[in-house]
């Protein structure tokens, strides 16, 4: 298969749209593009999910660049989380690797675990500040946990992140950000948000590989998706500022409620 073959301009389009929403609210790709896929392409969910991943890996690469040059990672949460979701997508992997892929039964826990991660990320674009004002309140009521069960917690974190973002590209972004901000509550957001990023990137990359391994990617549909984004990112990174980004999230939040509906239905 050569590379341009499956090419679709509307895959650039699609591109296009989510590169700019991430680039303006900051949400992962994956809440948005693998369910597009599915949706409106008909794309078979495992086929969505591993080109996602890889499509993932490159965009997301740029994002480590600039907070690694700014040093707004901490690579001690970087290497706690990894420590966790390397293992777990691996496994992930060789469970994908041992079932057919092509069965109603597979195509529907990775259509209803995508609905149900899409309804929790729109729960906390919404409501993330409320959720961490609940958990921090908790927490602060309790003596500081020790240093060794933060990084345990956070190992732990990144073992559920390796299987839902193996098996549906999603999680990494709204919700790792969320569990890590009570985590870390002292740590600067940007380190966090950093962090997050570069740590998507080697299990993005992972699971994008695993797939092509096992023979779920499409290439003629991520080069389009590439042309498309990475503009639209770039464009959505500048208009932000000039946006009512709350308003934007919530219209985002309600978009993901309504795709994660129609996932959970079919």
């Amino acid at each position: 298969m050569t590379l341009f073959s499956g090419f679709d301009p509307l895959y650039s389009l699609s591109g296009l749209l989510v590169g700019a929403l991430v680039g303006i609210t900051g949400v992962g790709g994956g809440s948005l593009m693998t369910p597009l896929l599915v949706l409106f392409f008909g794309v078979h969910p495992a086929t969505a999910v591993g080109t996602d991943l890889l499509y993932a890996a490159v965009t997301k690469t740029a994002g480590t660049a600039v907070h690694g040059m700014h040093g707004r990672v901490s690579w001690r949460i970087v290497g706690h989380l990894a420590a966790g979701s390397v293992p777990a997508a691996l496994l992930m992997l060789w469970m994908m690797a041992g079932v057919d892929r092509k069965s109603v039964a597979v195509a529907h826990t990775i259509t209803t675990a995508l609905g149900w991660l899409l309804l929790m990320t729109a729960v906390m674009l919404i409501f993330r500040k409320h959720v961490l004002a609940f958990a921090l309140s908790a927490v602060g009521e309790r003596s500081p946990p020790k240093p060794l069960t933060i990084a345990v917690w956070t190992t732990l974190l990144g073992l559920v992140l390796g299987i839902l973002v193996t098996l549906t590209s999603v999680g990494a972004g709204a919700l790792g950000v969320t569990v890590l901000l009570i985590l870390y509550p002292r740590l600067d957001v940007r380190e966090i948000v950093g962090s997050d990023i570069v740590h998507a990137v080697p299990l993005t990359l992972i699971g994008g590989t695993g797939y092509w391994m096992i023979g779920e990617i499409n290439w003629g549909m991520l080069f389009a998706l590439l042309v498309g984004s990475i503009p639209g990112i770039i464009a959505g990174s500048l208009i932000a500022p000039r946006l009512h980004e709350r308003t934007i999230r919530i219209v985002l939040a309600l978009t993901l409620a309504v795709v994660a509906w129609k996932l959970l239905a079919t």
